[in-house]
């Protein structure tokens, strides 16, 4: 598709953190935008900013009769199959956003940024240390980059050299798992953070995921980043005939971060092998580490109320990320020094159950835990599966542990709990989570 062609551009559910980074794209182009979702969030109210006209809601009479392009989430297939097969039924052309991001890295030198945890920091790395050494590049992050406000970045560079010797921008790109999405992706380089299991309402187990990362790593052209020590990894470079780098031997060239954890360390040293590869000066790169500050929702400092009490936001809803961001601010804040008081949305019953176990020892480091009801998002409700059945087993656990029945619920739990200057809130979960620390932020 050609989609210097397209000017009028339909985006359902634009208000997903990777499909608006398309959506914005196009604005940025020149075309005109319009979308639907079912609730206002951050990317929606930027992009009306930007021009774009979005409604809130869905159906299929929302789309123009006009437009060129339809661009939809893949999780429509699984909350709303009807608009769905409606969209492919109706001879408009229609894209995935995975299928969107094949079409915008095409002929580009493209580094994609895979793993089960890490992707979001490790792609805003790559992209500073890239920025700040003239590279120029394209990026598209399942985050907001702090210093742009934004979840793109339309570089203009040119100094890459394709396989087969045509010039290709740089286009650095998170690269996501979920239902293969990232087979869409041909990288010039691939980064794989780590691989665990996760998704599990989709892939059958590790070893179907560890399938899915195969075959991107049979897709990658030159090089690809890991950690060759870690087994799901080490079976997937085996057959590789690309070069293969250890990004754990960047680790002691990791310079003092701004950001805190040793995931952030690991994450860092992802970037450090990626400038290697490009060439760009050591010092260079070590001074981009040094001034990131992190994106949003990825332990985000977002700060301080009146009685001193420190509030946290943070996307980990996996039971590893929930581990490693706790343990990161265990680095700041030592038991004994502040409490650590976590509100926690779990995401998807299916992610619930399959890993119970990890999630029930995944809060020893915080002092209290708290959970909302589960976040189901593109899935039907199990009543097998619930917080409040989760709160038992982690109260058997450790203590500590409270279940909310509902928001206005956790406003009232925040508020009581009467925090100070001892006291650290970070809310958790890929929801609605943060919203619970607003209150306290506007007390």
């Amino acid at each position: 598709m050609d989609l210097s062609k397209v000017h009028k551009a339909f985006f359902v559910g634009i208000g997903g953190i990777g499909i608006s980074a398309i959506a914005r794209m196009m604005i940025l182009e020149g075309k005109a935008v319009s979308g639907s979702d079912i609730a206002e969030n951050e990317m929606v109210r930027e992009l009306r900013s930007l021009g774009a006209d979005i409604v809130i809601g869905q159906s299929f009479d929302l789309i123009p009769k006009d437009v060129d392009l339809v661009v939809y989430t893949i999780a429509i297939k699984h909350y709303d199959l009807p608009l769905y097969e409606k969209i492919l039924a109706s001879g408009v052309i229609a894209k995935s956003y995975p299928e969107m991001l094949s079409l915008v890295t095409a002929g580009k030198y493209t580094i994609a940024v895979a793993g089960t945890h890490g992707k979001t920091t490790t792609t805003a790395m790559i992209a500073k240390i890239l920025i700040d050494a003239k590279r120029d590049p394209s990026v598209i992050v399942g985050s907001l980059l702090k210093e742009y406000k934004s979840n793109l970045i339309v570089g203009k560079s040119e100094p890459a050299r394709m396989d087969d010797g045509r010039p290709g921008g740089y286009f650095v790109v998170e690269a996501c798992e979920y239902e293969r999405s990232f087979l869409n992706i041909n990288p010039t380089i691939l980064v794989i953070t780590n691989i665990e299991a996760d998704h599990l309402d989709y892939y059958k187990d590790l070893a179907d995921i560890e399938n899915a990362f195969a075959q991107l790593v049979g897709q990658t052209k030159s090089v690809v980043i890991c950690n060759p020590a870690d087994i799901s990894t080490a079976v997937l470079v085996q057959q590789y005939t690309g070069k293969i780098v250890d990004y754990t031997e960047c680790l002691d060239r990791v310079p003092t971060l701004a950001v805190p954890g040793k995931h952030n360390r690991l994450d860092a040293a992802c970037a450090l092998a990626v400038a290697d590869v490009l060439g760009i000066n050591e010092l260079e790169s070590k001074k981009a580490l040094q001034s990131f500050a992190g994106t949003w929702r990825r332990l985000d400092k977002r700060g301080a109320t009146k009685n001193g009490t420190i509030i946290y936001d943070d996307y980990a809803h996996h039971p590893t990320e929930i581990r490693a961001s706790l343990e990161a601010l265990r680095e700041l804040y030592p038991k004994g020094a502040k409490k650590i008081h976590v509100i926690f949305q779990p995401h998807l019953y299916s992610r619930t159950k399959a890993l119970w176990d990890e999630f029930v020892t995944a809060f020893d480091e915080a002092d209290t835990v708290a959970l909302l009801p589960i976040y189901f998002a593109r899935e039907v409700p199990d009543p097998n599966v619930t917080s409040a059945k989760l709160q038992q087993a982690i109260q058997a656990h450790r203590g500590g542990a409270e279940s909310l029945e509902d928001f206005a619920q956790a406003d009232q739990y925040v508020l009581g709990l009467n925090l100070g200057e001892n006291d650290v809130l970070v809310t958790m979960g890929a929801g609605e989570a943060y919203k619970v620390g607003d209150v306290l932020l506007t007390v």
